[in-house]
């Protein structure tokens, strides 16, 4: 695609990667601000089953309000190719920045892991498993601030799309029941959250091997090794925190990963964020999150500088399009009040 170009109200500007989807950075011509577009691509659009997971994804992620998961602003469909219009986020991959080291120390990574914790906490409340739980799909802002994304194999309850035979998932951080192709519940992300974490503290993946059926193997039949951990320096509650999240059987595992980011918080010796807030409501703000290794003092707010600065000192609220639409209206409807009164002293 030649660039720019025109996605209905949304000019792309970069291509950004992608595979069966594309995605650009582009700018909102209504309210001024920069966005991410993901378009899927033709051989996606002739493909029955990628074309209802990238749909899915669009319907899962746009009924999701949480600080610390990719915010969907929109999403439809042009010239019969569909497409998502997300957050644009600034920042790196997790994966990056535990590469370069800006991850921070093994406190600071904690409490990334907090918040990655809670992210998935809450689209469980909401009935879907993620599935797809890795370093690539968490985004660390630059605040500091972990952004869960990529529902593009996510599951919501009671749908299936799994092609039979199929296996969906990045084969290191797949639950046992899931390599299995067993039923997939909430129990496959507290696996793949534990694996991640161990990946987290140590920089080594757990699950290793040179080809699927000796990584499977691993999964299916071998313990976990966790001197890893224990060389690395990580304290005991936290290795067992890992143990228990990595447990071959669902039922062995942490049954809600909020009650582990509870784990983690006490064991930093903070007060756990309490009670369990309700889906309705993004998790507020707590002492969990993560100060950037640049600096000593705790993160402000983040605020979305790709908007027009009138917008911005608008409230919360009235910072979308359908926020300017109601200024236009009322500001109308005063033009209108105005004139009628002049109107009626001329008289």
């Amino acid at each position: 695609m030649q660039l720019p170009s025109r996605v209905g109200k949304y000019e792309l500007q970069e291509f950004l990667g992608g595979g069966m989807s594309h995605v650009y950075r582009a700018q909102d011509t209504v309210l001024g601000r920069t966005v991410a577009v993901k378009i899927l691509t033709e051989q996606g659009c002739a493909d029955a089953e990628a074309k209802a997971r990238f749909l899915q994804e669009a319907r899962l992620a746009s009924g999701i309000s949480h600080e610390n998961i990719i915010s969907v602003y929109d999403f439809g469909e042009e010239q019969g190719k569909p497409y998502i219009v997300m957050e644009f986020l600034r920042g790196e991959s997790l994966r990056e920045a535990l590469r370069s080291g800006r991850a921070g120390d093994a406190r600071n990574r904690l409490l990334l892991a907090v918040q990655t914790a809670k992210a998935l906490d809450y689209i469980h409340q909401k009935k879907i498993v993620h599935r797809d739980i890795k370093p690539e799909n968490l985004q660390v802002d630059q605040s500091g601030r972990i952004k869960l994304m990529d529902f593009g194999i996510a599951k919501s309850e009671g749908m299936q799309l799994t092609r039979a035979g199929f296996t969906l998932g990045t084969p290191y951080y797949m639950a046992p029941e899931q390599v299995l192709g067993q039923q997939v519940t909430a129990a496959v992300d507290v696996y793949a959250f534990g694996i991640l974490l161990f990946e987290m503290l140590t920089g080594l993946k757990p699950i290793n091997g040179e080809s699927i059926d000796k990584i499977f193997n691993q999964i299916l039949y071998e313990p976990l090794n966790l001197e890893p951990l224990r060389q690395a320096g990580v304290a005991e509650p936290v290795v067992q925190i890992v143990a228990r999240c990595t447990a071959k059987k669902p039922q062995d595992r942490y049954a809600k990963l909020w009650d582990v980011a509870v784990d983690i918080e006490r064991f930093l010796g903070l007060t756990p964020a309490a009670p369990r807030p309700a889906t309705g409501t993004a998790a507020m703000p707590s002492a969990s999150h993560p100060v950037p290794a640049a600096s000593a003092t705790r993160p402000a707010p983040v605020v979305d500088e790709s908007l027009p600065a009138f917008l911005r000192a608008l409230p919360p609220p009235l910072q979308s399009q359908t926020g300017l639409m109601i200024l236009v209206a009322v500001g109308v409807l005063l033009l209108i009040l105005i004139l009628y009164a002049l109107l009626s002293l001329v008289a």
